[in-house]
């Protein structure tokens, strides 16, 4: 509490006036935590799991500085941090923090600050996490909020804190470094064993931790910040007794739409709004995911996946009645993409480039794993993208496996993902921009009038359509935020007119030394 405490009063003054440096250093460090009563080494920031929020108003500059203190031989001990959804500015990609892409990773016993300009019309629901890898499956993720002192929506509800960040994340007992070696040596993904809602959970045969606890007041609306923080796992959130409006999506405000189910992909976010008239009492919030099941880790109990909505007067107990997944049959009222839309019209400019994406597995035995276009995604390890097109500008060389894709600039692209039948969803998710969603995956016809935007989506059996522009210079990875499916392969990066990024990013001394140092390491230190 502390943390959030000195965080909150740090950059949320009276008047929420914007245009303030908000500055915070995150410790990435190991520590042995139990969220679900199970001990293990974890990478977290500041030694807690969550981390704690990071808050701001839009038009702030955020200056973020990691000090990179992972000692722990069993896990990665190098580290990078991306602020998931929020608009980098193309100066300064090179703090995007997707590693080997924007920059080498940072390397233990370094440092590396972040600083990035808000963009000023930018506000809602964001995370930020590690971006090397499935590190953040060790723990090192957590919210970024940015409100807007003028939100368009603030009328639909009286409460907006940091009591109503709902975070959602699945939880592995083996670190990512065992995981990822036994998906590698499988084909199998690991399944996680437990659900966590703010950052506690159960499984089965665990201790009986106590669920988190939302607290309300009887008559009162609450706007809930939920963030799926999960490395696979997609969530259908649902309160008993209670409906809900959504007015976000990943950070655009939308048209209010009600509902009593939503389905979450992983690195997705929603606001809804929560109207607290119910009797007063504990009622069940409700989150099962998908991504495996108790036949592949006993220790999986989706009925575990849950909080407690608690009024002001309730008792201090667990909720009497059943412990379900959420509504059914002709109770359930799910709202999926392709009712939602944007509050403020902004159609998607007509295409000017397609591109297509079949997405596809081939056994990582074969040495291929995920592709995209019979690509398989591999970084260049020593040399990230935008060092490349530093050097190199528009001569700039790229190995085939790292599915870089040279885009003009001001242009809208348009992204086709074919249907697949592999039984996934996959939540693409573009760093550094909004999506037009023309055809989402729940949708049956292209929406070019006025289609969700957001910056992570599904793709699956029914095909998705996208649309972006190339405004802004730079390299932007556009990729599975299944992180398994990431590390074996599924993504690409979309490299925005290379000549003028070498004419403008300009990364300065301590980026420079971010490969340096990383490239000295020894094998096992990276």
């Amino acid at each position: 509490m502390k943390n959030f405490l000195y965080l909150l009063s740090a950059v949320l003054p009276a008047a929420f006036v914007s245009g303030n440096t908000v500055s915070t250093t995150i410790n990435v460090v190991n520590r042995n935590l139990a969220p679900d009563g199970f001990t293990r080494s974890t990478v977290v920031a500041n030694g807690q799991f969550p981390a704690a929020p990071i808050i701001a108003n839009k038009g702030d500059r955020l200056v973020i500085t990691v000090n990179n203190r992972l000692t722990d031989p069993t896990m990665r001990r190098v580290t990078s941090l991306n602020l998931d959804g929020v608009f980098v500015q193309a100066p300064e990609n090179f703090d995007e923090g997707q590693a080997f892409v924007a920059q080498c990773p940072i390397a233990p016993g370094h440092s590396f600050t972040q600083d990035v300009q808000l963009d000023p019309n930018q506000a809602g629901t964001f995370w930020y996490h590690s971006q090397l890898s499935v590190q953040y499956v060790d723990g090192f993720r957590g919210p970024l909020i940015i409100y807007d002192p003028e939100d368009p929506q603030k009328h639909l509800y009286d409460v907006d804190d940091l009591n109503t960040i709902i975070q959602l994340a699945d939880w592995w007992h083996n670190s990512s470094v065992d995981s990822l070696a036994f998906f590698a040596a499988h084909d199998m993904i690991p399944v996680a064993d437990t659900g966590l809602i703010n950052g506690v959970g159960r499984f089965n045969g665990g201790p009986a931790i106590p669920f988190a606890v939302v607290n309300v007041v009887q008559h009162r609306r609450y706007r809930l910040r939920i963030i799926n923080e999960s490395a696979r796992a997609a969530y259908n959130f649902s309160i008993d007794s209670h409906n809900f409006t959504i007015i976000e999506t990943d950070g655009v405000n939308t048209n209010p739409i009600s509902g009593n189910q939503i389905p979450i992909l992983a690195g997705q976010r929603y606001s809804v709004v929560v109207n607290a008239n119910q009797p007063v009492g504990n009622y069940w919030i409700n989150a099962p995911f998908s991504g495996g099941n108790a036949a592949s880790n006993p220790n999986q109990n989706l009925t575990f996946s849950r909080a407690i909505l608690r009024y002001s007067g309730a008792p201090n107990r667990d909720p009497t009645t059943p412990r379900t997944e959420g509504p059914t049959g002709s109770a359930l009222h799910q709202v999926v993409e392709a009712q939602i839309s944007p509050l403020v019209h902004n159609p998607p400019p007509p295409a000017d480039i397609q591109l297509v994406f079949s997405v596809a597995f081939t056994p990582l035995q074969n040495g291929t794993g995920w592709r995209i276009n019979n690509i398989s995604y591999q970084p260049d390890r020593q040399n990230p993208t935008l060092l490349k097109v530093i050097q190199n500008g528009a001569e700039a060389q790229f190995n085939v496996s790292e599915h870089t894709i040279v885009l003009p600039q001001h242009k809208t692209v348009e992204v086709v993902f074919p249907s697949n039948d592999d039984d996934e969803l996959h939540p693409f998710h573009m760093h550094g921009m909004n999506l037009w969603v023309v055809k989402p995956d729940s949708g049956t016809v292209n929406n070019t009038v006025n289609p969700i935007i957001r910056d992570t989506t599904g793709s699956g059996a029914a095909g998705t359509v996208v649309r972006f522009r190339t405004d802004k210079v730079g390299a932007w990875i556009y990729h599975c935020h299944i992180m398994w499916h990431m590390a074996a392969g599924l993504g690409s990066v979309m490299l925005v007119d290379p000549a003028v990024t070498q004419a403008t990013v300009r990364p300065g001394v301590q980026w420079d030394g971010l490969c340096p140092a990383y490239n000295a390491l020894p094998a096992d230190e990276q």
